[in-house]
């Protein structure tokens, strides 16, 4: 194979690649190819308007399974033309059920023709890097000019004492070496690196938690690794997980995965959820990313009201091309060639155009350059920890006071906008 001593394009080529409707079309097919090869079950439903993937995909879901509230099981297994001896295959929370059925979608179709939109809700497929593909760009070497990320040093606002979960791919154990001191102490679910063939998504939550360190260095971040399929999970998984994880009480969550959805409706379980768990965690705030289609369209879990959803900016302040936007988007962070930890070997371009010129490229330096809302994400995860032990604040209350303060900074066509600079502000609701 051919090798790139540095794959990372110019500017404007890479700006043109995510402009490009052709390459984004290749690009989706890939990413999705990607997941339906690793997850088994997953299937893709196509957008009724074209019936192809020419465009959008409409959203994944688990084949044979459709989620329902618990006390709708009855009316449900009702309806004509539904199985009435569906089994239930999995309770996945209190509150919400898994049937099997032998057609997702003609299932989905007559419940809700008969009950009303969202009585039934397939099991989604959430995602890291697919479809409204989230991180933007496969990772490159970090460029020399700018090999370091840049590590806040203000003594009033380390993160000490606060406790933050990254939901994401699991941690890469030995990346809090000497070359990456702010990385010293973080834990989490191991990972496992060939360095012969990094493969996709690989090191994206040991990235992610680099980010948040890097605003908040003293915080204590546990990376759990839930998205090991493919950078993809279904919905009735991840929250299972999520469960398990809120048990260990994190002030912040910070997960830079999501979906798109049937009917654009927040995911079932993620709703069941938050009335059965979340909302009863005083202080603590989930920190979702907002997706990289470069739409209006909502991407779950982040477009829920009771989760603070983060867009990506670019270096020069515009909000990122890739970026989701929108009046459910609550803030803006930077997301564009973001340098951070990540492990040395051979990366293989999986996605177009640098997969079709067969590019690869050697990491060396145990740094990378990565863009995506994934990363926006956990930097505004970092400035919550970061004015909590500024202010004494809780989670919850040191997010409601930066997003004040973002608001006040909203920038014309974009929105709230976020910067590091901004952690000691004063409170304009106060």
């Amino acid at each position: 194979m051919a090798q790139s001593k540095d794959p990372r394009p110019p500017r404007e080529p890479f700006r043109s690649w995510l402009a490009d409707p052709k390459t984004q079309s290749e690009r989706l097919r890939s990413q999705i190819d990607e997941i339906l090869s690793r997850l088994e079950g997953a299937a893709l439903a196509v957008p009724r308007q074209d019936q192809g993937l020419e465009g959008s995909l409409d959203y994944l879901y688990r084949k044979g399974r459709v989620l329902v509230r618990d006390g709708d099981l009855d009316r449900v297994r009702a309806v004509p033309g539904f199985p009435a001896d569906a089994p239930v295959v999995d309770a996945i929370i209190d509150g919400v059920t898994a049937l099997a059925v032998d057609d997702t979608q003609l299932a989905l179709d007559v419940v809700n023709r008969a009950l009303g939109a969202g009585v039934a809700r397939p099991d989604h497929v959430l995602y890291v890097a697919p479809a409204s593909c989230c991180p933007a760009t496969e990772p490159v070497p970090a460029p020399q000019s700018n090999p370091d990320p840049d590590v806040r040093r203000d003594p009033s606002s380390t993160g000490a004492g606060v406790v933050l979960s990254v939901v994401d791919t699991g941690w890469i154990p030995g990346l809090d070496n000497a070359a990456h001191p702010w990385l010293g102490g973080v834990t989490g679910d191991p990972e496992t690196v060939d360095p012969a063939d990094i493969g996709p998504y690989v090191g994206h939550g040991s990235f992610v938690a680099g980010v948040a360190r890097c605003v908040a260095p003293e915080t204590q971040i546990r990376v759990e690794g839930f998205l090991t399929h493919g950078g993809a999970v279904f919905e009735s998984e991840i929250v299972k997980q999520l469960d398990q994880a809120m048990q260990t009480l994190p002030d912040i969550i910070s997960m830079s995965a999501g979906c798109v959805t049937h009917d654009n409706l927040p995911p079932l379980a993620f709703e069941a959820l938050y009335e059965k768990r979340l909302r009863h965690m005083k202080g603590t705030v989930l920190v979702c990313a907002a997706g990289n289609d470069g739409s209006r369209r909502p991407f779950w879990p982040a477009a829920s009201p009771w989760a603070v959803s983060v867009g990506a900016l670019e270096r020069d302040g515009r909000r990122a091309g890739f970026s989701n936007f929108g009046s459910w988007v609550d803030v803006y962070a930077l997301g564009t060639d973001v340098v951070n930890a990540y492990p040395n070997g051979t990366f293989r371009y999986r996605e177009p155009p640098a997969s079709t010129n067969g590019e690869e490229a050697e990491f060396t330096d145990e740094m990378a350059m990565w863009s995506g809302t994934s990363f926006s994400t956990p930097l505004f995860a970092g400035m919550i920890a970061a004015r909590m032990s500024r202010n004494g604040q809780s989670a919850r209350q040191a997010s409601d006071s930066l997003l004040r303060i973002a608001r006040a900074h909203a920038q014309p066509g974009i929105g709230p906008v976020a910067e590091t600079d901004m952690i000691g502000d004063v409170d304009p609701g106060h």
